[in-house]
């Protein structure tokens, strides 16, 4: 039957589903909750999927074919918008290129998973019961679905915790059970992620079960660890033939590729590029005006107060990396050390330093305590807050608790546990334990601990809203701080260096447009170039090259022939690549080994040629020695040398020498054999058995656990290489 016959067949075949956590819990006891709970559980899960469209439109669907199943675009790319959302919601981040790349790879993964190592699990007989899948998702939830109910601090979210903060496993049923929509298809997705866990640890143990060393191969393997050998052998290395040397015709690489065609096959489909680099990097002119700009920053700073700087730091250099932050002698950054005695409001710099030119103005001096302990009530700000809140609101209430905590009307653990905005102040009273001027904490949260006193309650403004925060206790010993405002200035080259730099690039690449032309060129001018090789179609980094996605495009469009030759932009250099190979899934055709091949058929007929040299010269010879001097070559000896050892001294990795040698009895010499390197001749001068061993369960143990360790990773391939995959992967963006 055809591909497409199967795949029609594949896609007008109705799946059989069977029946979801959800669906079975609905059937045994009812929604038992209302409106309150689904409102609970939307508010967390519905993050967990989103919304996506197709990016080819009408073009081709299919991301890839797995055993006759196709693999619709529209549901990849909904897949991997929920992925995506669900990495936002974890990581509060935005995706990037890396991140987007690895959540591709891992839908694809699971498409394979479900279509063609699921089947082999159910040939094998191996499922995951209702009433276990219902145990793991909801009466005891494993450990994944803790975390995909948690916060991004690690913490039960409070809508499911209990009073200790741990899961509230009734909370957490009710909840399941209300869910609808969206926040449905949620849940599948967890219960789909926990069955194929426990899939795998079934099966990883069924295997794992089924291994079994006899006690010969214990005997055997041990041997080889314990065994070692003393050798002589001499050896004449491919390489002292010279390749002129040897007449090879076309026939005789076309013979040798006909009959050797196994070695040229690929797993994949893949791609190499050569390329050189036209490094961005400032002018002179770039610098200087890069200077010019930090000298004039660092210029009206002076006399600028602690607000005034902050505007700066927004406005001026790199707000990203812009800080005003509390230094001591030991964490200090500027490099004058007038620093210690200048007064507050002086500037320092700008310094080069690199990628930046740093700016440093020394705000304040302080005495601060080593070290504090405090406890907060957070009422925050922003969006993910509930409820929603302006500065001022959260001013408002917070001074409104203050109030109520002075007059001893509620006590402030109770206000943490219950009105803290603040999972970690939920906890303990809301204490935060012992911590000094280098912990994570923002400089206000800090402040009020290491510049207060003990039993101090106020109220402090933060970027979070603003924090109730009571000093429990203070170090007695003190030191000095000094808080300091830092602007960072990039050194980066402009716009007009960058068009000249890339004027450069496309010139060189419209001149030197064929292979032979780049090639001729790189020399001549003597530049760099490098080798990206084996690039999939899903590759988004190459080497020395981040965010290359338009550059593997480029190699992948059939318009693409090897040796042609463009021109690509990256964040600090242009590049001008060659296609330099395309290898296809399969046996690579013969025009696009040709090189390889002839190499290949190279070496065998020096192989043959040495092994008649090794035959005729040496005939007669009683022993290495003898036979190296009639060859005019020189004889060598290694000791010790262990049976699962690779490399022979004076030689490197060659196994078939070792190999050989293993197979010789001590004193005898073996026939003339051609190893990696070289052809050659071994004798075992000495043989050192292994130690005799008595026992051998412990042995056997230790064996099979090496074996366990690769179960996963081998047969999880196996079964992959025994199934139909087609992988146009590379489609998505």
């Amino acid at each position: 039957m055809s591909k497409e016959k199967n795949v029609q067949k594949a896609e007008s075949t109705p799946k059989k589903e069977n029946l979801s956590v959800l669906e079975r819990i609905r059937r045994r006891t009812g929604l038992l909750v209302g409106i309150v709970g689904l409102a609970l559980v939307i508010f967390i899960l519905e993050s967990l999927l989103g919304s996506s469209n197709a990016i080819f439109g009408g073009q081709d669907r299919a991301v890839g074919f797995i055993n006759g199943y196709k693999v619709d675009i529209v549901d990849f790319n909904n897949r991997l918008e929920a992925k995506l959302n669900e990495y936002r919601a974890s990581q509060r981040a935005e995706v990037d290129d890396n991140v987007r790349g690895q959540a591709i790879e891992n839908i694809w993964q699971q498409y394979v998973v479900e279509y063609a190592i699921r089947p082999e699990f159910k040939k094998a007989g191996i499922d995951v019961g209702e009433d276990e899948l219902y145990d793991r998702v909801v009466l005891n939830p494993v450990q994944y679905v803790v975390r995909r109910i948690s916060t991004s601090e690690g913490k039960i979210d409070p809508q499911f915790a209990a009073a200790d903060g741990s899961l509230d496993r009734m909370k957490w049923k009710q909840a399941v059970q209300s869910v609808v929509g969206e926040s449905e298809k949620a849940v599948k997705q967890i219960e789909e992620e926990v069955k194929n866990t426990r899939l795998f640890e079934k099966f990883r143990m069924l295997v794992n079960k089924g291994l079994y060393l006899t006690t010969a191969e214990v005997k055997a393997k041990s041997a080889a660890e314990n065994s070692a050998m003393d050798i002589s052998y001499v050896i004449k290395r491919y390489d002292a033939v010279e390749d002129n040397s040897i007449k090879l015709s076309d026939e005789d690489i076309l013979k040798y590729y006909s009959e050797n065609s196994y070695k040229y096959k690929n797993r994949e489909n893949t791609r190499a590029v050569e390329f050189v680099a036209f490094n961005v990097v400032p002018s002179p002119a770039d610098m200087e005006a890069i200077e010019k700009d930090a000298n004039r920053v660092a210029n009206d700073m002076k006399g600028k107060t602690p607000a005034e700087d902050s505007v700066t730091l927004s406005q001026e250099g790199d707000p990203i990396n812009n800080n005003i932050q509390s230094m001591n002698r030991k964490n200090m950054t500027v490099r004058d050390s007038g620093i210690y005695t200048a007064a507050p409001g002086t500037v320092f710099g700008p310094y080069n330093e690199g990628v930046y030119f740093k700016i440093y103005k020394l705000q304040a001096i302080n005495e601060i305590a080593d070290s504090a302990r405090v406890r907060h009530i957070l009422v925050g700000i922003g969006d993910k807050q509930q409820p929603k809140r302006t500065m001022a609101q959260a001013k408002k209430e917070a001074d409104s608790l203050l109030v109520l905590i002075k007059d001893k009307k509620v006590s402030f653990d109770s206000l943490a546990t219950n009105f803290s905005d603040d999972p970690g102040s939920k906890t303990n009273g809301g204490d935060y334990g012992w911590f000094d001027e280098n912990e994570g904490f923002v400089e206000p949260f800090k402040n009020a601990g290491l510049m207060g006193t003990k039993g101090n309650i106020t109220v402090v403004e933060t970027q979070f809203g603003y924090h109730i925060i009571e000093v429990l206790d203070v170090s007695k010993t003190r030191h000095t701080s000094y808080r300091i405002a830092q602007v960072f200035i990039p050194i980066q080259p402009s716009e007009e260096t960058n068009q000249r730099v890339f004027a450069q690039a496309s010139e060189f690449a419209g001149v030197n447009n064929t292979a032979e032309l780049f090639d001729k060129a790189v020399d001549a001018q003597k530049l760099t170039k490098r080798m990206a090789d084996n690039i999939r179609d899903v590759d988004r980094m190459l080497s020395g090259l981040d965010k290359a996605r338009d550059l593997v495009k480029w190699v992948y469009d059939p318009k693409t022939k090897i040796g042609d030759v463009g021109v690509f932009s990256f964040k600090d250099k242009h590049v001008v690549a060659k296609l330099s190979a395309i290898k296809n899934k399969g046996t690579a055709p013969f025009e696009s080994v040709k090189d390889q091949v002839t190499k290949d058929a190279l070496k065998q007929k020096k192989t043959e040629m040495l092994l008649e040299e090794f035959k005729t010269k040496g005939a007669g010879a009683p022993n290495v020695a003898a036979l190296a001097s009639k060859l005019g070559l020189e004889s060598f000896t290694a000791e010790n040398i262990i049976h699962e050892s690779h490399d022979v001294k004076g030689v490197g990795r060659d196994d078939i020498l070792i190999g050989t040698a293993i197979g010789l009895k001590q004193g005898s010499m073996s026939r003339p054999v051609a190893g990696e390197t070289g052809v050659f001749v071994v004798s075992v001068t000495k043989t050192i058995p292994a130690p005799a061993m008595n026992d051998y369960n412990e042995k056997r143990k230790q064996f099979e656990r090496q074996l366990s360790t690769r179960t996963d990773y081998d047969s999880f391939n196996a079964m992959k290489e025994a199934s139909d995959i087609e992988d146009f992967k590379g489609k998505i963006d």
